[in-house]
């Protein structure tokens, strides 16, 4: 199954996805789903449980989780529940195997790449620039909005527009079926890890390829453009 966006023509350029992706941060984000269940009287979860529900939108993805409708004032007060304590936990959250090492080997075979996030823009860059990350990637977009944001493929979209891209040549590389929805929207390909909040069995679907890491991802792609 070929991954390039366009017809015979393989990926050179690769578009990451931040969380679960490039950043392991499955114990973070089930505490802080811990927390919206605690507070909303419901018993606590798994990372195996909060991937048998996760989809989007994610406020009907809480109303499965809490087994209740949930009023404007209701998904306010999760929002913002979850985020408080989600950043606490942030610092606990390590770079996903494979990283940066196979990232620097991608740049390195004289390749591009770029991150294309729904975290929160203003805290995402300070984070990789942190990590010594920023200098791997030619554009880095988080969100801009601050609950929320849209489809992701409005996001992907001008992400590639602004770098002058032609979806032919990208691959997205992500976690969850959003990533899946919005490469085909817009006609990159697409990689899903099986790293992150949804399992194999729900990311299968997609139709794209499945695979267990980021280092099984990139070798997949370059024995595509070795072909």
């Amino acid at each position: 199954m070929r991954v390039g966006g366009g017809a015979g023509t393989a990926a050179r350029h690769i578009v990451w996805d931040w969380n679960g992706t490039l950043l392991d941060d499955n114990d973070a984000v089930v505490a802080a789903v811990n927390a919206v269940c605690a507070e909303f009287g419901r018993d606590p979860i798994d990372l195996e449980h909060w991937r048998t529900v996760f989809s989007r939108p994610l406020q009907q993805c809480y109303e499965r989780l809490l087994e209740r409708p949930l009023t404007e004032a209701d998904w306010n007060k999760l929002d913002v529940l979850y985020h408080e304590h989600y950043r606490e936990l942030l610092h606990t959250a390590r770079l996903a195997p494979g990283v940066p090492d196979e990232l620097h080997s991608w740049s390195a075979a004289g390749r591009t790449q770029s991150l294309l996030s729904m975290w929160f823009h203003d805290e995402l860059v300070p984070l990789i620039t942190e990590l010594e990350l920023l200098p791997l990637f030619e554009r880095v977009d988080g969100l801009r909005t601050e609950v929320g944001g849209g489809a992701k493929a409005e996001h992907l979209d001008h992400h590639l527009t602004a770098q002058r891209l032609r979806p032919a040549d990208v691959v997205l590389i992500g976690d969850v079926l959003d990533d899946a929805l919005a490469a085909d929207k817009v006609g990159t390909g697409c990689v899903l890890v099986t790293t992150g909040v949804m399992s194999r069995s729900a990311l299968e679907p997609a139709g794209v390829p499945v695979v267990d890491s980021i280092p099984d991802a990139l070798a997949l792609i370059t024995d595509e453009l070795a072909a």
